[in-house]
């Protein structure tokens, strides 16, 4: 029997098209789709874990990219205790306009969830040559703007993707038992 229970809803948050789904499929399932689907409206998926002997219940909540609906956000961000932001690091219009909306992202974890963990997620490395990754770029924003970290992932081969989530999913762990201890 676990010792204690935990449960914390993640919201996972970027534009159409950067990964979300496929990451936390990837996370939750081992899996992994070639075919792109859109999410509409939001999506969410369950996934539990132990950590030092007790029950973590996981709820991560895929909110759709796409700007038609925005008016949503409010209620699908609601009781979020953390945040995953998600970007694309191919090299095309995808990635730098992902890249480029990140701030944006930010503002609305910030604007409907108060302050919470944020972390940056760099997906698609499989798609680019690691050595044309700008670090320093990632590395500036996620110090200006206080984001818990930054991960490089890829939802197809797995690259980064446990070590990414279960980074947030500690975090929330370790705040929570200080809080009730």
């Amino acid at each position: 029997m676990p010792k204690n229970r935990y449960q914390f809803k993640i919201s996972v948050v970027g534009d159409g098209a950067v990964g979300k789904s496929s990451l936390i499929n990837q996370f939750t399932k081992s899996s992994f789709r070639e075919d792109y689907i859109k999410t509409i409206g939001a999506q969410f998926s369950v996934y539990d874990k132990i950590i030092d002997g007790d029950s973590i219940n996981l709820i991560f909540w895929d909110i759709a990219g796409q700007d038609l609906l925005n008016f949503l956000r409010p209620s699908f961000f609601n009781n979020s205790k953390a945040a995953i932001i998600v970007f694309s690091l191919e090299e095309n219009e995808l990635g730098k306009a992902s890249f480029e909306h990140v701030l944006n992202w930010h503002e609305d974890v910030k604007m409907y969830c108060g302050d919470i963990p944020i972390i940056l997620f760099a997906n698609k490395v499989d798609l680019i040559d690691e050595i044309k990754i700008k670090r320093n770029q990632i590395k500036n924003l996620v110090e200006e703007h206080q984001f818990l970290n930054y991960c490089i992932t890829s939802a197809k081969t797995g690259e980064g993707v446990i070590e990414a989530f279960n980074e947030i999913i500690e975090k929330l762990y370790y705040k929570a038992l200080v809080t009730t201890q």
